[in-house]
């Protein structure tokens, strides 16, 4: 896909991932709708500039993604790339509350499926369009801790992998970002968490590999959209861990549980 000159809308963009993702976009000649459920996060995140356009809104609400369907079409032109990057991280073991589940299936998952909905018949009708799905290591392997993080991110790497695998051929790319540890909000409130549970969980993330910048995790994600392949990996040690993953199974739950089990007792 060319970045420059297109036309993309980014959720999640009042800081981490998101934030980086449209100053990379706009840095590679994009004009963009940046949304986010905080609009005071949204405003400090994202300057104003002739290329981009702010909306606060939910990225799960359908409403609120046709909107913002409508501020880039009407400002803009139609939309060639939509980074579905807002995500939650809600509940963990042994206090997962049922309002966890339904924060994160919305936000980790329907999010994703209603965007898509909403696109897919302008860019099969045209024969290009772009699917940016952020997702995290966690949908490739698991999140100790949070099961709601770990499942819903799986099925946002299975609905990333659906739209590839139904419409890749039919002019609609797909790219399914999974990165580790990320210097955001959501990986230091979880490292300062008081909650032993919580650490560990997030400490699994974050001594797996390095922390990077959300710049350096943008920068990639963006030119594995230009480069059109499927996964991008920021942490390649991933990869390995996904092989090791498939070839033992077994071997590798005991693998967890032996890790899952150290790290709580650092944490305890």
């Amino acid at each position: 896909m060319h970045i420059d000159g297109s036309v993309a809308i980014v959720t999640g963009a009042g800081g981490g991932i998101g934030a980086a993702l449209v100053k990379e976009l706009v840095a590679r000649g994009a004009r963009v709708v940046a949304t986010d459920l905080d609009p005071d996060a949204l405003a400090a995140a994202v300057p104003a500039a002739d290329a981009v356009r702010t909306l606060p809104g939910d990225a799960s609400s359908t409403n609120d993604i046709r909107a913002a369907i409508d501020v880039a079409e009407r400002e803009f032109g139609p939309v060639d790339l939509y980074a579905a990057n807002a995500g939650v991280l809600r509940g963990f073991e042994p206090d997962v509350k049922p309002t966890d589940w339904d924060l994160s299936w919305q936000v980790n998952v329907m999010a994703h499926v209603r965007a898509a909905e909403l696109l897919l018949p302008g860019w099969l009708e045209r024969g290009n369009g772009h699917f940016l799905s952020t997702a995290s290591a966690a949908g490739l392997l698991t999140q100790l801790g949070s099961p709601t993080y770990s499942v819903t991110k799986h099925a946002a790497v299975a609905h990333a992998e659906w739209l590839a695998a139904t419409y890749g051929d039919r002019g609609v790319g797909v790219t399914c970002l999974c990165p580790m540890g990320v210097d955001t909000a959501m990986v230091r409130d979880g490292l300062a968490s008081d909650d032993p549970v919580v650490q560990a969980g997030t400490a699994a993330v974050t001594s797996a590999g390095d922390v990077l910048s959300p710049e350096v995790v943008a920068r990639e994600a963006i030119q594995g959209v230009i480069d059109g392949g499927f996964l991008v990996l920021p942490h390649p040690e991933v990869g390995t861990y996904r092989e090791r993953k498939a070839a033992d199974i077994d071997r590798w739950i005991a693998g967890m549980q032996r890790y899952r089990r150290d790290l709580e007792g650092r944490a305890g």
